[in-house]
């Protein structure tokens, strides 16, 4: 775009960054509708089965989210933005997902997580469980578990790894190893006696002992450690100590298991940049990195020195997993919010649309890397949302107006509004009986709240329909209008995975025993496999 001499929206002083004046004439419009005609007029399914499965996953990440996402990507590289192409856009099979769940029109993250990853509709606030289980009522776990593409793939001899901006115990994550009746059980602090008497483990437990993961980085140390253990980075903090009281050190546990367990490969536990750089990729055969207590910060508020970015973080556990000749299943989450929550999820929840975006824009980066290191001819890459939020734009804004920025005119209380609103949220405001003005340049600070039409604590999830965008084997069968958990289902059917693995096109697909996996349901179980086969191996 080209700076604009006078085309200046009233309220703000920056300058508009006009379109080119070759889209004024109907040529500029038919030349490029050709080229995408001609480009789908070339395009043939890709029915081979897929060797390698990358899942994005944007918390909170619905279509107004995309759209603004888009438009701040290109701002950011110094264009007008609307015309900007996201990597996932570039994707060339698109479905519409129905994100309810059995028991909610409007989803929370957790049972969505069940949809997407174990392949079936269950109630929010649970992890891993059918529909069944009851939230916050152990007993109902038993018997109603289900197990996610990742366990799945990993039982067939993929690696698997996660990768995510927010606690590696969150909801979302948490769906790819747990079963839990509650998705707030973190540790066993965060239980309920009665849960606890009645067998039920937190989910950082069922971290270490459900799967073996081979590739675990995101956040959540104080849940893995006792109570009043320091935290490496802010030892001098006790409010991000350990917190569990069974006194277990779950990272100690699952280094050592690990540990016994790779003959030939290592296993390491990092806990920042410096110690995720220091990886050899060829060096581990697994890799847990846990950058902070709790949520890892925001992409405007990181530390690029000290903390790593949802990019560097996927392409190490691309680089470690990529190495197995079976291939690889790798979920990829961003969604932070100052609650539980990834960080586009959470920058929506707390009302701070500019946070949120970021966290967007990082997750496309994520997945333009992905695409370097990896190929459509053999990995299926799929992008997706949990749920969407309560955000828009709009106010006829002008062409290049900052997605940020002020409506043109004033609203009829004659006070300026910026183009990004929220239906509820902690934006409302009242002052001199009225709602306050936006101003710039206070509307484009990255914690600036845009206004709220109804007062609430946190911004709520919205219930409309996200999108799925899919490149590589198989992904024609993403299209249509779809049940969120047929995503599970599809990506199982196009790497041969239970409950597809016998069918046509699959094979004798190679099945890894369980004596090779380090997997167990129990530490116990586990330790005795690992001894046994060094001794045997020794």
């Amino acid at each position: 775009g080209v700076l604009s001499q006078g085309a200046q929206c009233p309220h703000t002083p920056l300058a508009l960054l006009l379109p080119p004046d070759a889209e004024k004439t109907p040529g500029y419009w038919t030349e490029g509708a050709r080229r995408r005609l001609e480009s789908a007029l070339a395009l043939q399914p890709a029915a081979r089965r897929a060797k390698n499965i990358i899942l994005f996953m944007g918390d909170g990440m619905g279509l107004p989210t995309m759209s603004a996402a888009r438009i701040y990507k290109g701002q950011l590289a110094g264009g007008s933005g609307e015309e900007s192409v996201l990597a996932m856009e570039t994707f060339p099979h698109v479905a519409l997902a129905k994100t309810y769940t059995i028991d909610r029109q409007v989803p929370d993250s957790a049972g969505t997580g069940t949809a997407y990853l174990c392949g079936v509709k269950a109630n929010a606030k649970t992890l891993g469980l059918s529909g069944a289980a009851v939230y916050g009522k152990c007993r109902t776990t038993f018997g109603n578990e289900v197990d996610s593409i990742l366990h799945r793939a990993r039982l067939a001899g993929k690696s698997v790894g996660i990768v995510t901006t927010t606690r590696v115990q969150h909801a979302s994550p948490g769906a790819a190893y747990a079963h839990s009746a509650s998705r707030s059980w973190y540790a066993d602090a965060n239980m309920p006696k009665e849960a606890l008497r009645d067998g039920c483990k937190d989910i950082a437990y069922q971290l270490v002992h459900n799967t073996d993961i081979n590739v675990i980085l995101g956040g959540g140390r104080m849940y893995m450690t006792p109570k009043r253990t320091p935290d490496p980075e802010y030892p001098e903090d006790p409010a991000q100590n350990g917190t569990r009281k069974d006194g277990l050190d779950l990272i100690a546990e699952w280094l050592n298991a690990k540990q016994l367990c790779s003959h030939r490969q290592g296993a390491r536990y990092v806990w920042d940049k410096k110690g995720l750089d220091a990886v050899e990729d060829d060096s581990v055969s697994h890799l847990m990195g846990l950058f902070e207590p709790k949520d890892l910060k925001y992409e405007l508020n990181r530390n690029a020195s000290t903390d790593p970015s949802i990019v560097e973080m996927t392409e190490k556990a691309i680089r470690i997993l990529r190495r197995n000749p079976n291939g690889f299943f790798l979920f990829v989450e961003d969604d932070r919010v100052p609650r539980a929550g990834g960080r586009i999820d959470h920058g929506h929840h707390s009302g701070r649309a500019k946070q949120a975006l970021m966290e967007a824009v990082m997750l496309d980066r994520a997945v333009a890397r992905a695409g370097e290191l990896t190929s459509p001819s053999d990995t299926l890459t799929v992008v997706t949302a949990d749920h969407s939020h309560v955000f828009t734009f709009g106010g006829n804004t002008l062409r290049g107006t900052s997605i940020f920025g002020l409506a043109p005119k004033k609203a009829k209380d004659k006070r300026a509004y910026t183009s990004i609103l929220y239906g509820n949220g902690p934006g409302y405001s009242m002052r001199d009986g009225g709602r306050p003005a936006a101003s710039l340049p206070a509307a484009e600070d990255k914690d600036y709240r845009q206004q709220a039409a109804v007062p609430l604590e946190t911004e709520t999830h919205s219930g409309e329909d996200v999108v799925v965008l899919a490149q590589g084997p198989m992904a024609h069968i993403f299209h249509g209008v779809q049940e969120q958990h047929y995503i599970a289902h599809a990506m199982a059917y196009a790497a041969c995975l239970e409950p597809y693995a016998t069918e046509p096109g699959c094979g004798a697909a190679r099945r890894a025993s369980h004596g090779t996996q380090c997997s167990s349901q129990s530490l116990l179980a586990l330790l005795a496999l690992c001894v046994a086969a060094h001794v045997v191996g020794g």
